[in-house]
């Protein structure tokens, strides 16, 4: 043995590579077991030394990697083995010395019995379907794999189910991430109290061979690792070599699941220092070592990334181990690095150099900067690998077992550190990466593993800088791809902002880091460190600011914009993600008073960082014209910090607010963005492309308004509060650019906008105002009241779905906030608000969802318009909301006209921001409301019902929120020279209501009508008509003492309020000076300004009364409500006014007015008194008669076009309700072919292209519109009546055999194997598979116009749904979709009563009649040779017919191509429309009357064609089966004579409904009714007598003697062959001669149920037996007579419909009983026939018995065809199949899918199973369905309907609790099936809808 060993050590051994001797193994299991004995001995030198030499052999890196590096050499050197043999072979070596000389499975058993299992820990990559539970979670990214979830519980929980994205790990089993209480049953026992101490030999190997196996993979990758070329990506080269690593990291991963003992081996190894030291030094003799460890120290340098020792020359010192050796050597060697990385660093940056280097020197100053961004020193084999794994780009393999060491605790701790380490490194290397997609998962899913735990997260905070490192590392990611900003100074700025257009940016490679940083935000105890250190504050708002004013826009003038760039979205998602959410992160741990400090350190940086900001563009007091950024993060930072402090930290508002000037800097970006919002609504941007209006929309958006424009509207209320209002209000009127509007003169000049944009510009301004004031977000709101108000709004836009809502709520965006959407508060507010309305159905129309729908009460008090104008996003839901709330109060009879936006009180304003109203309150305001007034009164231009009503809305907040006393505070305050001092007394709206004002002086254009001279204002008056006012206005000429000033006020105020702020830098105001006058000079072209004197006399209460005439249209409409009821003014709140539009307005204001102040109501008193005298006519000028003329010319056109518009829709509805309806057939009107007026000669048809009528002709024939499908819907019917269930699991099977369609073949192919082909196919019909269905609109067309319309749509380049190749269309009245037209065959109606009336003749007459008839030869009505339209488009419908269906749906001939089977597929053709159209009926006829198919129905015409084809092939009249059921022929036993050729089929195997339709269709048509009541009669003996057989056999051998004997005493009486005694006892004593019966002894006697049959049993066997076929023949009776079907009840049917089809005997009604053999007629003796057919059947029995019975026991009891029953919840299907792998390639298909016919597992578009060019799917429903499949996609939940060539998405049949689908699983929430929805999709495959009632189709072109 030692001698073994010692060979196996020292002695020289051939070469690993060869292949190995046989021996070898035994050899490598005794030299492990002698080493392992070596090893346990207590002085184990010599045993390590040994152990060492033989793995420093078996692992040498040298020969493996080489040959991977150039394969052709390494074939050849290595003989057979190949370059994969070595590593095997150490591989192999490695597993034997592990398990030391035992078993490795063994070993791999033995390990895990040692594992304390409280950790899940299963790491999963991405698209692996997991759970999570927000119930059970403590941190947000909480996942569980299935198993853990299923075996926890979770009832009643908020979970939901999601598709990996990166991957991730299962947290099971620990308590730092979720609760104990969703454990499930296997990580809930604390189980390592338990498990035994692990013995020291049994992991002994591993401790010595792993670390050397570790060292040879770190090896392995160093060789494999090349630099890649400066361009050209080498990932190929390292994907080699990952796949050349795979079977050794495969190897580790396997170590790593066998429990926590191997992990803690694993752990030791990886992190011991020694080891690693003596292992990779390189400083042995080792040549290989040496230059593996020269490849490491390039790769380090190619990094960009230093080794300390190369830097370090006052030589190495080491210090204290652990993690903070990186400062220590971090401050030497910064001072080093420091100038020479700028310059290194600078080529990266293209083209803006000197940029660059500004930005870096201010980062680079940091000293740690330099240690976290370029020094690594690794220490162990952890770090190595990290390295490596980091430099290979996050190889999957590695990830995972990497992660897969997490369980183990000091691992854990070990590997976070090294991976922070490593931080800056994985961002270089992401930058660098040209697959960042893949490499930021699989950084995620490490990450977010490591940071999601708290207490880890503070341990790496403290120990090892790791919110420095990640702030830094995200600073020098944006620093790569700064621009300058040129916001503002374009020249001089000194701002830089990040490109949006950087791939860096476009492409969210940032977001790994980003994420990291919100997630370790998200921990209390790593956010407070970060907001008390203020080094890091100020160098994260340095990294905001980047953000600040990126993306800018500037508003183009001339021309279009040439390319429109996409970059906004990269902006946004930029800010949300990189600014927005770290600040809600940080907010979320600022909400208690302890707090106050962070948020003051906040509060200042951010300031600070604002004032750098506004220093660096330039900033004095003026935006720059025509430009808007919607980025300004500082301000936002600033606004909801400031916003937390008074919400929740009660801190002093004034104590965190800057001076004035900051202050009126800072409102002046968000006011930008508010006036460029209305500017873009009001298409001035629309030189700019969409995108620009892409911008403003996102800006609002539900995920984005949070943090965008919710802030930017808190900052501005504060600014307004904290400001002088007459500043504010002139700011804003100035920023949307409509000053020169508010003048009283009628015309004036706008210098800064169109004429076209003023409206919506000043509709724009007043809306914000009101916007602003109203808005109570952040000013006092608590979050259940703005959850509530959201919701409203919300719901008030449209009825919204569970899922759209959570979806359309702005929550906090950061998800860790812990405000979930579906939290308690979100569901409790959602049922006090709205109603649940469950998903209805039409049954054509579209599948609805759940939808929540706003209560009354809502509607009544609730309804918004201000948060509705807020959250819209398309001014359309402003619209919707407002339509819903006049349908509600015209419903509730509330107000039955138009309403105007109602007013909704406020809550209270927050103490802190009661300085906002003084903007009501301010005499800037109350000049423009006046002026706007008076304008409106006097209908000048561009003033809109909006303005008013925004007028009107900020006088009513004016009112609500007046100062108690109505003294004037403040006129005394700012000094005399207020020029609008003039215009009113104090600042209260209250008083200055009242204040009428005499003259205003007014800035108007010289062509204006005001400027006048004296003489002529006298004399042509009319000229004034554009001021239609009840008083004109005198023209003064001269200055009067009481006139208020020129409303030029805003620049006069701006340049004073210029000079206060200043006062301390004179420069600055000369550069103000300029800026302001230019601005308001009017440019030289417009005509001069002159001034203007107008005599007003009114006030602002005066013109709310004349308003309210005004809208009433009455004279002296307003009275004083009070003077009638004084109630009113005690109990103001009276709901009259709640709703109304705008007269109830006015009347609302001026009676809150009156309660205000005793003089108000006074002066309302007044005016309301003094009678207004009527105003005179007015004289029209001709210009203005010419616009009435045409305003009423319009007005005229319009009322014309609504009448045709209401004619034409009203014809529209009566024609859709004809013709349309195609499944809610009860309700519309039978549109009949034909028509039964006796005295119509012919049937005459419309043609819906060119409109004639006339009958259908042999030369111009008429064509019903069809849709020709082949279907396989019959063959779906089974004998029972339970649904077969979808199977789910793998026990549970579904097998075909008992389908229609199975039975019938292998009827069929049993009928062949002993019969004449040409007569089996007469015995059976074909197309339960594949058989074709013809349905119609009921519309008709000629068929010449059918051709040109075709020639039409194949010129219509428009894309069909359709092809246009393949003959389909729509038809052209009512769009349903079509393929074909059937010709109508020319015939008279009368004729049809002739054939009606019943003759006398007898049957035996009617039966010659009939074979005569049939014995014709068949022809077209016109011999052949003459052919007409008519017959070619008989001949061109029959090819389409055949053409539907697959030819192996249409050959069953052993003769391909033999006539006999096109004839059995033309009558065949005839039985699938009528089986189907009974289905349609329920499968009975009970309901009687003309059904939904019969009033469509194409029956008639296709018979004609079918009878015109069949009668080309005559029966020979020998084989004729007519003569077999009428005639006795006598040379039986000569036929059976002829041995050698095939016998025929016996009639009694025949069917029975086949033979009635070979029988009809072989008769001239049309046919006689007696002809047809005579073949009916003749068949129904054969059933009856078939019946008979059937039941012999079924019953046993006593039944059969004893009913033989009963029958044969009754033989002899007189109707002997109507009972069925006597018939069935001759029936079994003829079959008796032959063997029939004689297999007695068998075990075919055991499948016969042994049933005690009574003679009603018998009857009603008989009965059931015979039905189908009556059933059948009475609906084709139906169809060629057009008569009526009665209806019953189920118990009578038999007998209603024998007496409906003749076979009664009128005088039978009486007797009671029913019999069935009562409807029997012979033809011929009864006896002598049955016993010529038994005869036949005898003969056949005698070979074949068994065969011969099997036969002659037919099903006929089929019950209507049912998809496959789904179960209950849709985990069940979902858990089964996602993961069920193909059969063919056994993989788990991308796309899974089943087909809900047959339960048929199929992979959808998967390449494995295409079969020349036809994917799975296509195959399989051409295969099931003859070309229609229903398909449910597993991942997605939803149906898909392949039909032929094309196909649809249905829709889903599962839906959450809220009534909703979810495709996709997107939100993972459970499912249940939707019964109705389930047999809606049900009955469109029944009844082959699918085409026409879903719309949207599409070829799939064989690749589904």
């Amino acid at each position: 043995m030692a001698a073994a060993a010692a060979a196996a050590v020292g002695g020289p051994q051939p070469p690993q590579a060869e292949v190995p001797a046989p021996g070898l193994a035994l050899d490598k299991a005794a030299t492990a077991a002698h080493l392992k004995a070596a090893l346990s001995r207590p002085d184990n030198r010599a045993g390590a030394e040994e152990l060492q030499a033989l793995l420093e052999r078996v692992l040498s890196a040298e020969r493996p990697l080489a040959a991977a590096a150039d394969g052709e050499e390494a074939a050849a050197a290595g003989g057979g083995g190949g370059p994969g043999a070595a590593e095997e072979e150490a591989l192999e070596w490695c597993k034997c010395l592990l398990a030391g000389g035992g078993g490795y499975d063994e070993f791999c058993a033995a390990v895990r019995a040692y594992d304390p299992a409280a950790l899940c820990g299963l790491v999963w990559t991405a698209n692996f379907v997991a759970y999570r539970c927000r119930t059970c979670g403590i941190s947000p990214c909480m996942s569980l794999c299935a198993e853990c979830f299923h075996q926890g519980d979770h009832t009643g929980h908020d979970f939901n189910m999601f598709r990996s994205q990166a991957g991730g790990a299962c947290d099971c089993g620990d308590s730092n991430v979720m609760r104990e209480s969703g454990f499930c049953k296997r990580h809930q026992i604390k189980s390592s109290s338990n498990i035994p101490c692990v013995p020291k030999d049994l992991l002994m190997m591993s401790e010595f061979v792993l670390p050397r196996f570790i060292f040879c993979l770190i090896q392995y990758l160093r060789e494999g690792y090349n630099e890649p070329a400066a361009d050209v990506p080498s990932e190929k080269d390292l994907n080699k070599v990952l796949q050349l690593l795979e079977p050794q990291i495969s190897f580790l991963e396997d170590l790593t699941k066998m429990g926590g003992a191997m992990r803690s081996v694993l752990t030791q190894v990886l992190t011991n220092q020694q080891n690693y030291k003596d292992l990779t030094s390189g400083l042995g003799e080792n040549a290989c070592a040496r230059k593996s460890h020269e490849k490491y120290l390039i790769a380090l340098k190619s990094s960009g990334l230093t080794y300390p020792e190369d830097k370090l020359v006052y030589g190495i010192q080491e210090p204290s181990a652990g993690a903070s050796t990186l400062a220590v050597q971090g401050f030497a060697s910064a001072a080093g690095t420091l100038g020479q990385l700028d310059s290194s660093d600078e080529e990266d940056q293209d083209g803006s150099q000197g940029l660059g280097k500004r930005k870096r020197v201010k980062l680079s100053s940091n000293t740690k900067d330099q240690s976290i961004m370029d020094v690594l020193k690794h220490k162990s084999f952890l770090e190595e690998l990290l390295f490596w794994t980091i430099k290979y780009e996050f190889p999957q393999k590695m990830v995972t077992f990497l992660l897969n060491m997490l369980p183990d605790q000091e691992y854990k701790v070990a590997f976070t550190k090294t991976f922070v380490q490593h931080y800056a490194f994985i961002m270089k290397t992401l930058k660098k990466s040209h697959e960042s997609d893949t490499m930021s998962n699989r950084i995620v899913h490490i990450s977010v593993q490591l940071f999601s735990n708290e207490e880890l997260a503070r341990q790496v905070t403290e120990e090892c800088q790791l919110l420095d490192i990640m702030v830094t590392v995200l600073l020098y990611m944006m620093e790569s791809c700064l621009i300058k900003s040129e916001l503002q100074d374009e020249e001089n700025s000194l701002h830089v902002v990040v490109n949006c257009g950087e791939a860096l940016l476009k492409n969210n490679t940032y977001w790994p880091l980003v994420s990291d940083f919100i997630n370790i935000l998200s921990h209390q105890s790593v956010a407070k460190r970060f907001l008390e250190d203020h080094g890091l504050l100020v160098t994260w708002m340095n990294f905001v600011s980047f953000f600040q004013g990126m993306n800018l826009n500037k508003r183009e003038l001339n021309e279009h914009v040439e390319f429109e760039s996409q970059t906004y979205y990269a902006a946004f998602a930029a800010e949300l993600e990189a600014c927005a959410q770290p600040m809600w992160g940080l907010l979320s741990h600022c909400k208690v008073r302890e707090t106050q400090e962070y948020t003051r350190n906040v509060v200042r940086y951010c300031l600070e960082a604002l004032q750098d900001w506004f220093d660096a563009i330039n900033f004095v007091d003026e935006p720059a014209p025509n430009q808007v950024t919607f980025h300004l993060p500082l301000h936002r930072y600033y606004a909801m910090f400031l916003s937390k402090a008074v919400k929740c930290q009660e801190l002093d508002l004034d104590s965190v607010l800057p001076d004035q000037e900051m202050l009126m800097k800072l409102m002046i970006h968000p006011l930008q963005i508010q006036a460029s919002l209305a500017e873009i609504h009001s298409n001035m941007w629309v030189r700019n492309g969409l995108q620009i209006k892409g911008q403003a929309m996102t800006y609002v958006q539900s995920h984005f308004c949070n943090s965008m424009i919710d802030p930017d509207i808190y900052l501005l209320q504060v600014c307004a509060s904290r400001l002088d209002p007459d500043y504010f209000i002139s700011s804003v009127f100035e920023r949307f650019k409509v000053v020169d509007l508010l003048t009283m003169a009628s015309q004036h000049q706008n210098t800064v906008l169109d004429a076209e944009h003023e409206r919506s510009m000043l509709e724009g301004a007043l809306t914000f105002l009101v916007i602003l004031l109203s808005l109570r977000l952040h000013l006092g709101m608590s979050d259940d009241e703005i959850l509530r108000a959201e919701m409203v709004a919300q719901l008030c836009m449209n009825d919204r779905t569970h899922s759209s809502l959570l979806d359309l709520i702005p929550e906090n965006p950061n998800p860790k906030s812990g405000i979930i959407p579906g939290s308690y508060s979100f569901e409790s507010v959602l049922s006090a608000v709205a109603d649940f309305k469950a998903p209805v159905f039409e049954p054509g129309g579209s599948m609805q969802q759940g939808m929540y729908t706003p209560k009354a009460e809502v509607w009544d008090h609730e309804f918004d318009p201000v948060m509705v104008i807020l959250r819209t996003v398309y001014r359309r839901d402003v619209q919707s909301a407002m339509d819903r709330y006049t349908a509600f109060l015209k419903q509730s009879g509330k107000f039955p006209g138009n309403p105007w936006p109602p007013y909704k009180k406020r809550t209270p304003l927050h103490p802190s921001y009661k300085g906002l109203m003084r903007l009501l309150h301010c005499k800037t305001l109350h000049i423009v409301l006046f002026t706007l007034l008076y304008k409106i009164l006097m209908d000048h231009q561009n003033l809109s019902e909006h303005v008013l009503c925004m007028v009107l809305y900020l006088i009513e907040l004016g009112l609500e929120n007046s100062a108690e006393e109505e003294s004037d505070e403040e006129a005394s305050a700012c000094g005399p020279e207020r020029c609008h001092d003039s215009w009113f007394p104090g600042s209260n709206l209250v008083s200055n209501m009242r204040h009428f004002i005499n003259y205003v002086r007014v800035r108007v254009p010289e062509t204006a009508p005001e400027v006048k001279r004296d003489s002529l204002a006298s004399t042509s008056s009319d000229s004034l008509g554009s001021l239609q006012s009840s008083r004109r206005p005198k023209v003064l000429q001269r200055e009067n003492s009481g006139t208020a000033q020129v409303f030029s006020l805003v620049a006069e105020r701006r340049k004073k309020f210029q000079e206060i702020i200043n006062r301390s830098n004179s420069e600055a105001n000369q550069v103000v000076r300029p800026k302001t006058s230019s601005k308001w000079s009017a440019p030289g072209s417009a005509p001069q300004l002159t001034t203007a004197i107008l005599e007003i006399k009114e006030s602002i209460l005066s013109l709310l009364i004349k308003l309210h005439h005004k809208l009433s249209g009455k004279q002296n409409s307003y009275y004083p409500p009070w003077l009638d009821d004084i109630e009113i003014l005690i109990q103001p709140e009276i709901p009259k006014y709640s709703h109304g539009d705008g007269i109830t307005a006015v009347e609302r204001i001026l009676l809150k007015a009156a309660l205000q102040s005793r003089m108000n109501k006074r002066i309302i008193e007044e005016i309301c008194r003094k009678v207004t005298p009527p105003v005179p006519p007015k004289k029209i000028t001709a210009a203005e008669k010419k616009t009435l003329d045409k305003e009423e010319r319009r007005q005229k056109a319009r009322e014309r076009q609504q009448k045709l518009l209401a004619e034409f829709a009203s014809r529209q509805k009566s024609f859709m309700e004809t013709a349309m309806d195609v499944d809610s057939p009860e309700s519309d009107i039978p549109m009949e072919i034909t028509t039964a007026e006796p005295q119509v000669s012919e049937a005459v048809y419309d043609c819906v292209i060119c409109g004639q009528s006339g009958p259908s002709s042999e030369d111009r024939p008429t064509g019903l519109v069809v849709l020709l499908q082949a279907s396989s819907v019959l063959g779906q019917c089974r004998d029972n009546i339970e649904p077969k269930k979808l199977p789910i699991s793998e026990e549970e099977q579904i097998y075909p055999w008992d389908t229609c369609a199975a039975v019938h073949d292998v009827r069929l192919s049993l009928l062949q194997r002993y019969f004449k082909d040409s007569s089996c196919l007469l015995a059976v019909s074909i197309g339960w598979e594949g058989g074709v269905y013809v349905q119609t609109c009921g519309h008709t067309l000629h068929i010449d116009c059918h051709k040109s319309y075709m020639e039409s749509l194949r010129n219509d380049q428009v894309l069909q749904g359709f092809s246009v190749d393949k003959g389909e269309f729509t038809c052209p009245l009512c769009r349903q979709f079509a393929n074909s037209v059937l010709p109508c065959y020319p015939g008279s109606n009368v004729e049809n009563h002739l054939w009606q009336r019943p003759s006398n003749k007898s049957i035996q007459d009617l039966i010659k009649e009939v074979e005569e008839l049939q014995g014709r030869p068949g022809a077209f009505p016109v011999s052949i040779s003459s052919e007409t339209n008519l017959s070619k488009e008989m001949e061109s419908v029959m090819k389409d017919i055949k053409n539907t269906t697959q030819k192996k749906y249409r050959d069953y001939s052993k003769t391909p191509g033999s006539p006999d089977n096109d004839f059995l597929f033309m009558y065949s053709v005839a039985r699938t429309n009528l089986e189907l159209e009974l289905i349609h009926r329920g499968g009975n006829l009970c309901s009687g009357g003309a059904s939904t198919a019969g009033k469509r129905s194409c029956l008639n015409q296709l018979f004609h064609v079918l009878a015109l084809h069949m009668r080309l092939y005559s029966i020979d009249s020998e084989y004729n089966p007519w003569r077999k059921l009428t005639q006795l022929l006598e040379e039986m036993s000569s036929q059976l004579g002829n041995e050698e050729q095939q016998p025929e089929v016996p009639i009694l195997y025949h069917d029975v409904t086949s033979l009635l339709l070979i029988q009809i269709l072989m008769m001239p048509q049309p046919l006689h009714k007696d002809h047809f009541t005579c073949i009916v009669k003749v068949l129904f003996t054969l059933l009856y007598t078939q019946g008979l057989v059937a039941l012999s056999v079924k019953c046993n051998e006593e039944d059969r003697s004893a009913w033989k004997h009963t029958g044969a005493l009754k033989k002899n009486t007189c109707d002997a062959e109507k009972s069925y005694e006597v018939l069935l006892s001759f029936v079994i004593s003829e079959l008796s001669k032959g063997k029939l019966y004689h297999e007695e002894g068998t075990q075919e006697c055991a499948t016969i149920i042994p049933v005690a049959w009574s003679p009603e049993s018998m009857e009603k066997y008989l009965q059931d037996f015979c039905l189908p076929f009556l059933r059948i023949t009475s609906l084709l009776q139906h169809h060629l007579f057009g008569e009526d079907l009665p209806s019953c009840q189920e118990e009578e049917e038999f007998s209603v419909l024998s007496s409906c089809l003749g076979l009664l005997p009128t005088f039978y009604q009486t007797e009671h009983p029913f019999i069935s053999a009562s409807c029997l007629d012979w033809p011929v003796p009864a006896f002598d026939i049955i016993s010529q057919w038994c005869f036949e059947i005898n003969s056949f029995t005698e070979r074949h018995a068994e065969q011969g019975k099997a036969l002659l026991i037919q099903e006929s009891k089929w019950k209507l065809p049912h998809l496959l029953q789904l179960p209950e919840n849709y985990n069940t299907i979902f858990q089964y199949y996602h993961r069920k792998t193909c059969s063919v390639c056994t993989k788990v298909p991308k796309d899974p899918a089943v087909c809900l016919v047959c339960g048929t597992f199929v992979c959808l578009k998967g390449l494995c199973c295409k079969q020349q060019s036809y994917c799975e799917c296509v195959l399989h429903s051409q295969n099931c369905g003859a070309g229609t499949g229903i398909f449910l996609l597993i991942n997605a939940s939803v149906i898909i309907i392949i039909r032929g060539h094309r196909f649809c998405l249905w829709g889903s049949v599962y839906l959450d609790a809220h009534g909703e689908e979810d495709r996709d699983l997107r939100r993972g929430k459970p499912l249940y099936i939707c019964k109705e929805r389930y047999k809606v999709l049900e009955q469109q495959w029944i009844s082959h809808t699918f085409d026409h009632i879903n719309k949207r189709w599409g070829p799939h072109y064989n690749g589904l």
